[in-house]
């Protein structure tokens, strides 16, 4: 029991399946990260501050529709 629980244990650490996938995936996450919390520390207020000024203009566009009719 002992013996095949080793072996099957060394046949795991062998087994090298996926850790391409995987070391591209940590890559990937480690570049993207920084970037998102840069985007979000620095960009937000802007992006938000745009989106507000698309709403008030849309809400704007409403008004004036609402009131020709």
């Amino acid at each position: 029991m002992v013996r095949d629980l080793k072996r099957l244990l060394g046949r795991v650490h062998r087994d090298e399946r996926g850790a391409v996938s995987l070391e591209t995936i940590l890559i990937i996450g480690a570049i993207a990260l920084p970037i998102l919390i840069f985007v979000i520390k620095f960009g937000w207020p802007k992006i938000k501050q745009y989106f507000n000024s698309g709403l008030s203009d849309l809400e704007q566009q409403r008004q004036n529709v609402i009131n020709q009719q």
